[in-house]
């Protein structure tokens, strides 16, 4: 397989932010495409913006049983062979590993990683079955370095890293491709959708006051991030970093493995004070 336009792509998380954007590409680059979402609302509003085959499911990626379910259906409507499966729904939550609630690192763990984990063990048999296809997940930019107050984040998001590595190399000779995301900065509601305690540096009270600062910060688009993650895989790329921020820290980790967070304060000091 050396291109996915046209062929079925299926993608979680497609409600809203990088999932729908991609959606909606890849629709206009001749997919049929199968989007699940567990926010109903958000995706009927992108199964209406797109032109072509399009099947939707209300889905929680947890749901291990439900997830079996929607890629049996997916095999059964699909009206042209399986080509991408992309592993993107995520949430996050602000707290500080002290005082945390464990309910809450465990939503965030059960669905940025067991998510993944459910959707790769439901679609690879089909995508073996056919000895094609590309199987993709989100980790973050937050999958490279760690951060104050997402350490659940960052749990998960490393673990989806780890994960794929493994997958991509058990895949050798398969036919069958495996990719990793790491988005920086985009301009998503994730923020906004978080659980909320507390920030690191107390200047938030509640989650739409974090919610405004992250949406100064992040530079990247939906849709600039979806174009990135789209030539990444017609590229066949493993690794695919989506934004100058990704860039950015994946390099300054690897330059100072253990001091890249004191670099981050001293750069972010100067930002704020400019």
């Amino acid at each position: 397989m050396s291109s996915v336009n046209g062929r079925t792509a299926v993608i979680t998380g497609a409600g809203s932010g990088i999932g729908q954007a991609t959606a909606r590409r890849l629709a206009r680059h001749g997919c049929p495409v199968a989007l699940a979402d567990w926010n109903e609302d958000g995706l009927e509003e992108t199964a209406a913006s797109i032109s072509g085959p399009v099947m939707t499911k209300k889905l929680d990626v947890r749901d291990r049983q439900g997830v079996m379910a929607f890629a049996a259906s997916v095999k059964e409507w699909a009206p042209q062979p399986l080509g991408l499966v992309f592993n993107n729904a995520g949430v996050t939550v602000l707290q500080g590993v002290a005082d945390a609630s464990p309910e809450d690192d465990q939503w965030v763990l059960d669905v940025n990683f067991h998510g993944v984990v459910n959707g790769v063990t439901s679609f690879l048999p089909i995508l073996l079955e056919q000895r094609s296809g590309v199987i993709v997940n989100t980790s973050s930019v937050f999958g490279l370095v760690g951060f104050p107050h997402q350490s659940a984040y960052c749990a998960s998001k490393f673990a989806v890293r780890g994960y794929t590595e493994a997958l991509r190399h058990e895949l050798r000779g398969t036919g069958v491709r495996a990719a990793v995301v790491h988005p920086g900065g985009v301009k998503t509601n994730i923020v906004s959708n978080a659980r909320f305690r507390a920030d690191f540096r107390g200047d938030h009270q509640d989650v739409e006051s974090a919610a405004r600062e992250f949406a100064t910060i992040a530079r990247t688009s939906p849709e600039r991030a979806a174009k990135i993650i789209h030539e990444g895989v017609e590229k066949q790329r493993s690794r695919i970093r989506v934004g100058p921020d990704a860039v950015a820290l994946d390099l300054l980790v690897r330059f100072a493995p253990s001091r890249y967070y004191d670099i981050v304060e001293r750069l972010e000091g100067l930002v704020r004070r400019g």
